[in-house]
């Protein structure tokens, strides 16, 4: 189902202008910052796992990565935190131009293998570098501030990422609909293919995997400051797992799909309730309905049905007419 790009823009920024006026307490702010924050990380991993078909399962090294940077930078070095938090990026995405060089190189289950081994090395260091990081009791994180302005309410926080989001979203579709987003499907599709057609394969995957790290370390920068609080535990298995399944759940290649999966799988635990120690439980089964039964995704899948539909009764209609 095709999509107007203006429309789309101004259909976001009109529902993220929205969302304040029917959020009534600090409770509901709270999970909606954590869906925003969670989505940019997960628009970013779209890019690698859904346009470039390359699958991760060590993107959330990036997220803790970013927000252990910023907190050093600002509560050791006494940075500015709207300093710190654009180094902290830079620097893991350096990281990742690092690490991509080689891993890359993989394909299939070997890549899969070779990120969960860099989320399993950061999480080691976090855990034992206790002069730099605080070691398992984890490390305490500036608050935000902004031109002298403290990022201290629920409106102002809702406001920054917002706007974040706004703009993640933004890059996502416009590279989506460019020459290289549809290289990087060709890539997704067939690598064969795409390598017998001049593409540069190779290149463009470590492209898609700096970029995806970009996005992942924004959003943990930002998540450090705003939850005050950060442990080893962002870097967790169960962490790097949950950020690819949101992407699986929403649907592989839709920037609206891995919003999606980033606001089912976050509002999930706030949802069970008292049933918390079912989550995994509920997470897995909500991973295999949606394999079974939608098997592109939510969004993707939905985008399918409605295109059929929709053509079905457009061939009705013309019959009719005959």
């Amino acid at each position: 189902m095709k999509s107007h790009p203006t429309r789309d823009l101004l259909l976001t920024v009109a529902i993220l202008a929205a969302i304040p006026l029917f959020v009534s307490n600090s409770y509901i702010y709270d999970v909606v910052i954590r869906i925003g924050l969670a989505a940019v990380a997960v628009i970013g991993l779209n890019i690698l796992m859904g346009l470039a078909g390359q699958i991760s399962i060590g993107h959330a090294a990036f997220v803790a990565g970013a927000a252990y940077t910023s907190a050093i930078l600002t509560s050791v070095y006494h940075w500015p935190t709207i300093a710190a938090i654009p180094a902290a990026a830079a620097a893991m995405t350096v990281l990742a131009l690092l690490l991509a060089v080689p891993m890359l190189r993989l394909n299939g289950h070997a890549l899969t293998i070779a990120t969960l081994g860099l989320g399993l090395i950061v999480q080691i260091v976090l855990v034992n570098e206790v002069a730099w990081t605080g070691g398992p009791d984890g490390l305490a994180t500036p608050p935000l501030t902004i031109g002298g302005i403290a990022i201290d309410t629920d409106v102002r926080w809702y406001a920054v990422v917002a706007t974040v989001l706004l703009i993640a979203m933004t890059l996502s579709r416009n590279l989506d609909r460019s020459a290289a987003g549809r290289a990087l499907r060709t890539v997704r599709d067939s690598e064969i293919a795409a390598s017998a057609a001049g593409i540069d394969t190779y290149r463009l995957k470590v492209r898609a995997f700096v970029v995806s790290a970009a996005f992942a370390a924004v959003a943990g920068a930002l998540s450090g400051h705003y939850t005050g609080f950060i442990t080893p535990d962002m870097t967790s298995f169960l962490k790097n797992v949950e950020l690819a399944t949101m992407v699986v759940v929403g649907g592989r290649g839709s920037t609206l799909g891995a919003v999606l999966g980033a606001a089912l799988l976050t509002a999930l635990p706030q949802l069970l309730g008292a049933y918390a120690d079912y989550e995994m439980v509920v997470f897995g089964l909500i991973l295999m309905m949606t394999m079974i039964f939608l098997p592109n995704g939510i969004v993707p899948s939905i985008a399918a049905k409605l295109q059929a539909l929709k053509y079905i009764r457009g061939s009705g209609a013309k019959a009719n007419a005959a």
